[in-house]
């Protein structure tokens, strides 16, 4: 019996190395990210036949998987059950042939694949070759792409106005007059020493040369595709219901994102009810600020004070170093185990900022050739108030993503599709958590840092009525804009930006509020059961030392934990 239980369990570890391999090989620019080399001269294919006949193998492994026997150990059973999820949902999402939208103002290959600047490798001559070949097949990813969109086009399938028009300008900027005014040029300013001077001059003149003649075609003809053919056709419903299957397709995302089966009206409720609870602690802010007036007329005195804002985008980014460095070395009141990754910072570049969010992390990759990353919006610092960075920088790192993924990555017995994926709701809803943990500690000294807390919070309330209000409740635009304006602190700017987002991205905004209301949840019940002996650093070691969960498995695991540890 035991052999026999050993035999399965060899098997069920071999089909997880397997599928791992598989999307590895599958997606070699998120290999490369991950620091796996294998793959470094070869770009995705992001065809529609490459789409079905991955999902033909995902199939295979979900039969496979089904074949063999759910293993007793509760390690192992969860793993096999998360295995089971992962490949069913990808499985139930092709329904909804995603393909047919492979481009927003939040992700493509033409905004993802310039960042290959960011993780590929320029230490030897044969990391240029690989980077020069990857530049060479541009123009094979942009006429798949190309081929894709009018697809969707024919199926009605297309992404809204708002977001075509934001796609519009990311294109023109790298439709550049000369090579070096690329961003995908910037690799050969560091090319190093060891490559003689012969190479490196041959090296500079083809990756000008692939610029030239591969990289600007593939975007000029994207631009004009876009611009004259796809444009037009773009839906004037921001919403996901103006699609065909769009409620059912809604109703995967919030599954998807959130891990539950909360309808859109239930999700609607709540981010209104958190809204009311968070706003009547942001008016004793104001009370205790005597001010008179109205939160959005405090709102607008804290946005017209110059003081409040960064005049550079270095100052900005010399901030937030400043607030992580406090808080790294506290840490240890909050965690018994640290991760061994360290994180850096990046500025998130010009020829995206203007439509990307406030800031955003990188994890390392396995072999932590770099650090993990907190990438800092510095476009327009004078729109980024210094009162929200606090709770900005815990979410994005310490003690928010950098250490929770980090963590995840070394956790070793767990296979790899576990260690490097996860789950929005369980890394969204921790980051969303981790910024009240400063209070905890004693940050937020000032008060109008612990307003733009709060502020935060509320914005990840109000997400849950916009989102859904978007995508199910048939909103416009304008109403999702006046609603952020009428109930949040964030600054014109973001808010437009938000609702952008939330319309290219249906569902992921609700993943933090969702997230976070669970793990608050499941900490007050571990404290109420244990009051006197509760310790925060084992709560915490407990709730990520199985890495990123759903959260209906996440409660389960804390309750079970608790009946022992109780």
């Amino acid at each position: 019996m035991a052999t026999s239980q050993h035999d399965a369990a060899a098997s069920l570890n071999h089909l997880y190395e397997d599928y791992w391999e598989f999307i590895l090989h599958e997606s070699p620019t998120y290999a490369t990210y991950l620091g796996d080399h294998r793959y470094d001269d070869r770009l995705d294919d992001v065809s529609a036949e490459a789409y079905h006949r991955r999902i033909d193998r995902l199939k295979k492994y979900l039969d496979q998987l089904k074949s063999l026997r759910r293993p007793v150990g509760q390690a192992d059973r969860l793993n096999y059950d998360l295995f089971q999820r992962e490949l069913a949902l990808q499985i139930e999402g092709a329904k909804y042939e995603p393909y047919l939208t492979p481009i927003s103002q939040q992700t493509g290959p033409h905004i993802d694949l310039p960042q290959l600047i960011t993780f590929h490798p320029y230490k030897t001559k044969q990391d240029f070759g690989n980077y020069i070949n990857r530049l060479r097949q541009f123009q094979r990813v942009f006429d798949q792409t190309i081929a894709n969109l009018k697809t969707g086009i024919e199926k009605k399938i297309v992404q809204p106005r708002v977001v075509v028009e934001k796609i519009i300008p990311q294109l023109e900027t790298q439709v550049v007059a000369a090579p070096d005014k690329s961003e995908l040029h910037k690799p050969i300013d560091e090319i190093p020493s060891s490559i003689g001077a012969d190479d490196a001059h041959r090296v500079a003149k083809e990756l000008d040369e692939e610029i030239t003649s591969s990289v600007v075609p593939a975007y000029t003809k994207l631009l004009k595709f876009v611009k004259e053919e796809y444009l037009p056709k773009s839906r004037t419903n921001p919403g996901i219901w103006s699609l065909p299957k769009g409620k059912a397709m809604y109703d995967y995302a919030i599954r998807y994102h959130t891990t539950t089966n909360l309808t859109p009206a239930r999700i609607h409720r709540i981010g209104k009810r958190e809204l009311v609870r968070i706003n009547r602690e942001i008016r004793a802010i104001l009370r205790k600020a005597q001010f008179k007036g109205t939160l959005q007329q405090y709102n607008e005195t804290l946005r017209n004070d110059k003081s409040n804002f960064y005049a550079t985008g270095q100052d900005l980014l010399d901030g937030f170093k400043r607030i992580l460095k406090q808080m790294d070395a506290k840490l240890s009141l909050l965690f018994g185990r640290l991760p061994e990754s360290e994180y850096g910072f990046r500025e998130i570049e010009e020829f995206r900022a203007d439509a990307a969010p406030a800031a955003y992390y990188y994890l390392p990759p396995e072999d932590r050739s770099r650090p993990g990353y907190f990438y800092v919006n510095t476009y327009k610092p004078e729109t980024r108030p210094k009162y929200t960075m606090e709770a900005l920088a815990y979410h994005e790192a310490v003690p928010g993503h950098h250490l929770q993924l980090a963590l995840q990555q070394e956790l070793r017995d767990l296979p790899k599709f576990r260690r490097n994926g996860g789950y929005t709701a369980f890394i969204e809803g921790w980051a969303l958590y981790a910024e009240r943990l400063g209070k905890e500690i004693g940050f937020y000294k000032d008060m109008l840092s612990d307003f733009g807390r709060l502020t935060q919070e509320a914005w990840r309330a109000a997400r849950l009525v916009v989102d859904t209000g978007i995508h199910s409740m048939k909103w416009t635009r304008e109403q999702a804009i006046r609603f952020l304006k009428e109930n949040t602190a964030t600054t014109e700017q973001d808010i437009v930006s938000e609702v952008d987002r939330y319309i290219a991205w249906p569902g992921q905004a609700l993943a933090y509020k969702i997230g976070e209301m669970k793990i608050r949840e499941l900490r007050a019940k571990v404290e109420k059961k244990q009051k006197r002996k509760f310790e925060i650093r084992r709560f915490h070691d407990e709730l990520l030392n199985d890495g990123a969960l759903p959260l209906d498995l996440l409660a389960k695991k804390m309750t079970s934990w608790l009946g022992v540890s109780a």
